[in-house]
């Protein structure tokens, strides 16, 4: 399958992403992840990338299109992928559809995840992040076993500089104003699928009847 995931940050788009993939092998594509990368090896792109994650700020389309651009042409994108995170703008996402017709293939669907801005904001201040392998845990409902460290690798398990709750408000503001009109744009394109749900299941059963799979 090739899909969009939308939603807000926080909104359930990488767990939905991570249950699909084991569905038919599509891979999933995040931006985040792949700017986070960037970032650690201390690439260019990465150095350019840095000051507007920490601050919840969307970097440049020019920086993310040129990513997108060589990740959709590797081999592992044959079987479907799942673009986690983006586009986040309209010019990003009339580039996407540029992208895909030189590449002359096309999306199944958008969908939409639809979480309340509450729900959301408590998911993200209480996840926390290991620095080794990325595992994500929640002090909440899925705390490492030993406070501080993961259960996966021994890395440290911290709160990322853009999960603070004012970090967290600049990224909702920024995704409302820039990025919820994709909704609009893709409805237009006849191609969303909106779904309001807390639960991934809940998404995956809507998935599955939108593509009868």
């Amino acid at each position: 399958m090739k899909l969009i995931l939308l939603g807000a940050p926080g909104a359930g788009k990488g767990t939905v992403a991570k249950l699909l993939t084991k569905m038919d092998g599509s891979v999933q594509i995040s931006t985040g992840d792949i700017l986070r990368a960037a970032v650690a090896a201390g690439t260019e792109l990465g150095k350019q990338a840095q000051a507007a994650m920490k601050a919840g700020d969307l970097v440049s389309d020019d920086l993310i299109m040129g990513i997108m651009g060589e990740r959709l042409k590797e081999d592992d994108c044959k079987n479907g992928y799942l673009l986690d995170g983006f586009p986040r703008t309209i010019p990003q996402a009339e580039a996407l559809k540029v992208l895909l017709a030189d590449m002359g293939e096309k999306l199944d669907a958008v969908v939409s995840i639809e979480v309340p801005r509450d729900v959301i904001l408590d998911r993200l201040t209480t996840r926390r992040t290991c620095e080794g392998c990325g595992e994500i845990y929640n002090v909440k409902s899925n705390p490492p076993k030993e406070e501080g460290k993961c259960d996966k690798c021994g890395g440290n398990v911290v709160q990322r500089e853009d999960e603070t709750e004012e970090a967290i408000s600049n990224r909702l503001e920024v995704y409302n104003e820039m990025t919820a009109p994709l909704a609009g744009f893709y409805e237009k394109e006849g191609s969303l699928l909106a779904v309001e749900a807390t639960s991934s299941d809940v998404v995956i059963d809507a998935i599955k009847k939108k593509l009868a799979i």
